[in-house]
């Protein structure tokens, strides 16, 4: 049993790997998140998300290629504009207070005055 194999494999059939081109609409998550992310913190006025959109809004400007900016998308230093004017209008009431806030109706009656 100690036969040798020929090997069955023929040179002629053997086809080349090539990876596909990545399509030139594909939609970038990043993007997606960069521009979601500071309408949610100004929204909701919620810092942690306003620093999470600064966090990724520069993420997505340190890896913006040229050929990025070739196809005519938005520049990503708008992202990190918008993300930077949401995290200001986050932390907006701390240096604008509101005037004064209404009686809300589960607070507990003022007491009587004496008589």
């Amino acid at each position: 049993m100690s036969k040798t194999l020929k090997d069955q494999r023929r040179a002629d059939l053997i086809i080349p790997y090539v990876p596909t081109e990545p399509k030139a609409e594909e939609n970038d998550i990043t993007s997606t998140i960069g521009s979601t992310l500071p309408m949610a913190a100004m929204f909701t006025r919620n810092k942690m998300i306003g620093w999470t959109a600064v966090v990724f809004a520069i993420q997505g400007w340190l890896s913006e290629t040229p050929g990025q900016v070739a196809s005519g998308k938005q520049p990503a230093y708008f992202s990190v504009g918008m993300s930077v004017m949401a995290l200001a209008m986050s932390y907006l009431p701390l240096f604008i207070p509101s005037m004064g806030k209404a009686a809300s109706s589960t607070a507990p009656a003022p007491p009587a005055p004496a008589a």
